[in-house]
């Protein structure tokens, strides 16, 4: 009787809030987890079920190896683009944006989730999963939002068109909503966040997508409905 391989997914951005909870909850499923995040001292978790590849997913070098761990794990069932860059803080008016800021907010959350879906392809095995992790600020006009929104904008666009061109895998691009997360604050500085509900609480809406059967398509963490 052959057995079955354990489930392999790679998630970026690993090192804290949403990341940090997603991957956390794929150990404790029985998942083994690539991660990255740009600092090597963040990517701390204390099981050998973790694959740390510090780096930063902008960097071609760096997509080249994790592309090179995922090959020698034998292949992908769940990739994650989670990492992303807020911008400026606060966030500025368009008419103010600094021009090579915004060209920096376009490659990690635009170009890179592409550049990493094209470099881990071959190792996507059949039925695996793409989660795009997106915002609604790319989909609500929202004074200061303009930079960050845009890119989320065309995240949600490129992640629509993967769906159609690759119908042998599930891509989805997800909202999780407001979180209680270091990015967060940083939208907000001096403010009190701490109305926003954790990042844990958006995981098991990610583990219905990841264990369901919903087609591809954009969805909000707060409409998933999560089977018990």
């Amino acid at each position: 009787m052959t057995s079955q391989p354990i489930p392999t997914a790679l998630v970026t951005g690993a090192s804290r809030g949403l990341g940090r909870a997603l991957t956390e909850a794929l150990v404790a499923d029985g998942w083994r987890v690539v991660v990255d995040a740009r600092h090597a001292g963040d990517l701390s978790f204390n099981t050998a079920a973790v694959t740390a590849v510090p780096g930063d997913v902008a960097d071609a070098g760096h997509r080249r190896r994790l592309a090179e761990v995922v090959g020698e794990l034998g292949g992908l069932d769940l990739l994650v683009n989670n990492a992303s860059l807020l911008g400026p803080s606060p966030q500025p008016r368009l008419v103010d944006y600094p021009l090579d800021v915004l060209t920096r907010v376009l490659t990690v959350n635009v170009l890179a989730p592409l550049a990493l879906v094209q470099e881990l392809r071959p190792y996507l095995r059949p039925g695996a999963r793409v989660i795009d992790v997106s915002s609604d600020a790319a989909v609500e006009a929202m004074d200061g939002w303009g930079g960050y929104g845009a890119s989320k904008a065309a995240l949600d666009h490129l992640t629509a068109v993967l769906a159609v061109e690759e119908p042998d895998l599930r891509v989805y691009a997800v909202d999780p909503g407001d979180m209680r997360t270091a990015m967060h604050q940083e939208a907000f500085p001096g403010e009190d966040i701490s109305d926003r509900p954790w990042p844990e609480t958006v995981v098991p809406a990610l583990r219905g997508l990841v264990a369901g059967v919903l087609p591809s398509g954009r969805y909000r963490a707060a409409d998933l409905v999560v089977a018990s």
